[in-house]
């Protein structure tokens, strides 16, 4: 909680909040201000995430009370979502959560306003749902880390300025033990990003080339060896972030091919009009849980069933983009849209039933593959045994690949 001059404690509530907004308005009319400098301010107002401490973007304030900010200053200049997303959901968590103090003041208040992009080198050619088996490695030189390694399905490495990245720094422990975590300089000698077409015809995603890329130790978050529980900080806000998301009621995927339904009277038949019902129904059963999901957030940190909510999301994408393509029947295999380009958004709204289609493919495979998911729900939500692992106390050096 924020302290008054005295050195009180000073409970903040929704009065409180509100209040705190009107004086920061009165003071920065977002007419009048550039929306940098206004973001800045809002920043260094505490405005930005209120449940953060004060001086690093918030009051130490209740979690759900940045909803209450996020009404009072509609309308007025915003982070924008789609570059900032990893950097918002999963950067800045890990990093409060971890960080030194100098790293805190150093990245949290550019990242929010969107002056640095981020990105996630997580993800390897041969470790994707079993990130722990990765194998880029990170060499200590004095007070530096020289890093080699090959990084997958990047999305914005082409725009960003920092990463989070995972690397191996000791090959003759098990897999998890021997891994560290660092803030990587995306602008550092060694790094080459390359697009990665998909399926639309867009590159949306990277791979990521490191070739003796040099790292001082300040930019390591957490203690040598760590690295793993490091990283569950920012898998755990990852899918809470693509699945957990505010919707509100038939928004969402739900949202387009209800619309269609609606307008499209000619393509209604008995088969879909069941289909389209039990798809409503899962999403609003789906949408409640993230409800109670965020609820569950503004007490602590996220956990595990933010592996459920993504992977809810990841089936219900795909099978309401499905039944919105058969629906349309010929008109939705229709995609023309094959040229390449760079994409720095998901449009999954914007474009057309064939796009959606085949972009909701991926949602089964980023942030966690459904099956991975289901081992995690399985174990840590419902206490179900875990799966035989042979390699849980093997050196990393001596598993096969």
């Amino acid at each position: 909680m924020p302290a008054d001059r005295k050195g009180l404690l000073v409970t903040v509530d929704e009065a409180a909040i509100k209040e705190r907004v009107r004086a920061f308005l009165a003071r920065h009319d977002p007419a009048a201000t550039e929306p940098l400098d206004f973001l800045r301010a809002r920043y260094d107002a505490g405005l930005a995430w209120v449940h953060f401490p004060e001086g690093l973007g918030g009051l130490g304030a209740p979690r759900e009370l940045q909803n209450v900010v996020e009404r009072e200053l509609e309308g007025t200049p915003q982070p924008e979502p789609g570059k900032l997303v990893i950097g918002l959901g999963m950067a800045a968590p890990t990093i409060l959560a971890f960080g030194t103090e100098e790293q805190k003041k150093r990245f949290l208040r550019p990242l929010w306003t969107g002056e640095e992009i981020w990105c996630q080198l997580f993800s390897e050619p041969g470790a994707g749902s079993d990130l722990a088996t990765l194998a880029t490695r990170a060499v200590r030189d004095g007070d530096e880390w020289i890093v080699d390694g090959q990084k997958v399905w990047t999305s914005s490495a082409h725009h960003a300025r920092w990463a989070i990245l995972v690397a191996r720094t000791d090959p003759d422990v098990p897999k998890h033990r021997g891994l560290t975590y660092f803030i990587c300089d995306m602008k550092a000698p060694g790094v080459d990003v390359r697009p990665l077409r998909q399926i639309t015809g867009e590159a949306e995603f990277n791979e990521v080339f490191l070739t003796g890329v040099r790292l001082p130790d300040t930019l390591r978050l957490g203690t040598v060896g760590d690295g793993w529980r490091v990283a569950q900080t920012t898998l755990m806000s990852e899918r809470v972030a693509i699945g957990g998301s505010p919707t509100r009621r038939g928004g969402g995927a739900m949202s387009t091919v209800a619309d269609t339904w609606r307008q499209r009277p000619e393509l209604r038949t008995h088969d879909l009009h069941q289909r389209l019902l039990r798809l409503w129904v899962e999403a609003e059963v789906t949408r409640l849980a993230g409800v109670r999901l965020r609820e569950q957030l503004a007490a602590g940190a996220p956990g595990p069933e933010g592996s459920g909510m993504k992977l809810a999301f990841a089936h219900l994408n795909q099978a309401i983009s499905g039944l919105e393509v058969e629906m349309l029947r010929e008109e939705g295999l229709a995609y023309d849209d094959w040229s390449f380009r760079r994409s720095d958004t998901v449009d999954f709204f914007g474009r057309g039933a064939g796009y959606r289609y085949l972009r909701a493919r991926g949602n089964s495979i980023e942030g966690g593959t459904s099956e991975i998911l289901r081992n995690i729900i399985a174990e840590r939500v419902l206490g179900l045994p875990s799966e035989p692992r042979v390699d849980k106390n093997v050196p990393w050096k001596d598993l096969p690949r």
